[in-house]
């Protein structure tokens, strides 16, 4: 019975690993990596959309993305959203395509990238933690409702803290394999 809520909570922690993933995808680590732009939105006909739904985004070089649009007339709120946007990248246009050229990164830049790498990780650990909470809570409830005895109880806060754990090892894991990708030069 209680086999099921230690499920949920295990696949609810793989979901927060998988939002955590992919909010570091978008951190740039001084190459080109298409994914950096995932979070832009361009204005498309009075429509936010998402910049990899108006043009094909290609990184023809370690340190460069192109930005094909399918209309030509979008390579103008394509640039303005770039520049409203947070990646630190200016954009230059020839008329058919828009170019990013992602500049290296200095120490410093590579030092506040990591800090911002561990507050993820960490707010990732955080929502571990509350789904374990919850997920604990569950079982106590189950214990004081007569549905589970005393001795499964233990078994599944037991089982329940291995689970969480090795979400917790993930998530470092995670973590120190994205510093290591933002401080190697």
């Amino acid at each position: 019975m209680y086999q099921e809520t230690i499920k949920t909570a295990g696949s609810k922690m793989d979901k927060t690993i998988t939002v955590i993933q992919k909010d570091l995808n978008t951190l740039r680590a001084g190459r080109a990596n298409p994914q950096i732009l995932d979070k832009i939105t361009v204005d498309y006909y009075g429509t936010p959309t998402a910049l990899n739904q108006v043009g094909n985004i290609s990184s023809p070089e370690p340190r460069m993305l192109v930005i094909a649009p399918w209309e030509a007339k979008m390579i103008g709120p394509i640039e303005k959203a770039i520049q409203k946007s947070d990646i630190g990248i200016n954009p230059s246009n020839d008329g058919k395509v828009i170019r990013l050229m992602v500049p290296e990164l200095n120490e410093e830049r590579r030092k506040e990238l990591c800090k911002q790498v561990r507050k993820q990780i960490e707010e990732g650990k955080v929502a571990v933690r509350a789904i374990r909470r919850d997920a604990m809570d569950a079982i106590k409830k189950m214990k004081k409702d007569s549905a589970i005895t005393e001795d499964d109880q233990k078994a599944a806060e037991t089982e329940l803290q291995k689970v969480t754990d090795a979400h917790i090892k993930e998530l470092d894991r995670i973590g120190a394999d994205k510093e290591k990708e933002i401080m190697s030069v």
